[in-house]
């Protein structure tokens, strides 16, 4: 079976997680298939907490692969991004 989930990071007292595609055998910071996101915990400032490429995550979604517990808790708090719009040309 395939999973998402959390692949931990970073150094002692300050994590990291990468948000994988990995089959459900393989260890947690072992082999995965693919990286479509990270999770910063103790982001501050103008650092990103959260990125998911919600056109991969719909993608393996729609393949059967299943979000573990965090995971889920984490697409639901990701911000859903509208398909970016071509900026109006400026009038002069």
């Amino acid at each position: 079976m395939v999973v998402i989930r959390l692949a931990r990071g970073g150094s002692k007292a300050r994590p990291f997680y990468h948000i994988v595609v990995a089959d459900k055998r393989c260890r947690r910071d072992g082999r995965f298939i693919e990286r479509i996101g990270f999770y910063n915990p103790i982001a501050r400032g103008q650092d990103v907490p959260l990125n998911i490429a919600q056109d991969r995550l719909a993608y393996w979604l729609s393949v059967g692969a299943q979000p573990s517990d965090a995971v889920a808790r984490l697409i639901k708090k990701a911000p859903k991004v509208a398909p970016a719009a071509e900026p109006a040309p400026a009038a002069a």
